[in-house]
């Protein structure tokens, strides 16, 4: 079962260019617990953001990332130090707040009316995305939002995200260490879970480029809301 949500988790990433932690972590830990599934997650998406960065290297727009990457540090060194000093399994209701708050931000705004924003806005919504990705393994929805907000195309947007994840990533994988929330058998089950992650990027990618993305969009929404009212309830 595990195998299947992570190839679906990356098949969404591929196709629309995040959104695969923010799934993973809501499905896995109806199965795992949440301070289990967060660093293999972490590994996982690690993986999906250097095969879509390389694929996409020549779009990445380097100017939001001079704003977005401090932020996301100070978010990050939040969010971890709040995932190993409670019980973290608690804040999952707040994940189903976020993901809702995410669908409805999706459904009712056009990103092409939305205002455009000066650069420094992304520090404060890169530390808001740090503070997610750390509790929960997806920081998506507020870097979304200040993407979307630069009217970036189709192409530099998922090259961009890209880069920013990949950032992340790497120093979350950092403080999940020292924290000791990174450990050796969890890294045993990341590399168990690499060809669904081989897989589901390969058939994502493959439907990008050939299918209308915002009706796989709009499932992958459907779905997202089911998982945000599950922890709601």
């Amino acid at each position: 079962m595990a195998g299947g949500i992570i190839l679906i988790a990356l098949y969404i990433r591929a196709v629309i260019g995040f959104g695969s932690g923010l799934i993973a972590v809501a499905l896995l830990t109806l199965i795992f617990p949440i301070k289990e599934v967060v660093p293999v997650v972490l590994l996982l998406d690690s993986l999906g953001s250097v095969l879509l960065g390389a694929y996409d290297f020549r779009e990445i727009r380097w100017p939001e990332l001079r704003w977005l990457i401090p932020g996301s540090v100070i978010g990050l060194a939040i969010g971890a130090l709040i995932l190993a000093g409670t019980n973290a399994q608690d804040h999952t209701r707040f994940l189903g707040v976020f993901i809702l708050a995410y669908v409805v931000y999706a459904l009712v705004m056009k990103p092409e009316r939305l205002p455009q924003v000066a650069l420094p806005w992304g520090m404060p919504l890169g530390i808001f995305g740090g503070v997610l990705g750390s509790l929960y393994g997806g920081g998506g929805p507020p870097i979304v939002a200040y993407l979307q907000m630069r009217h970036l195309d189709k192409n530099a947007f998922r090259a961009t995200f890209q880069g920013i994840a990949l950032a992340d990533n790497i120093l979350r994988a950092f403080m999940y260490i020292a924290l000791a929330l990174l450990t050796w058998q969890l890294a045993m089950g990341f590399l168990l879970l690499i060809p669904p992650v081989l897989l589901g990027l390969w058939a994502g990618n493959h439907l990008h480029m050939h299918i209308n993305q915002r009706a796989f969009l709009m499932g992958t929404l459907a779905v997202l809301a089911v998982v945000g009212l599950k922890y709601r309830i």
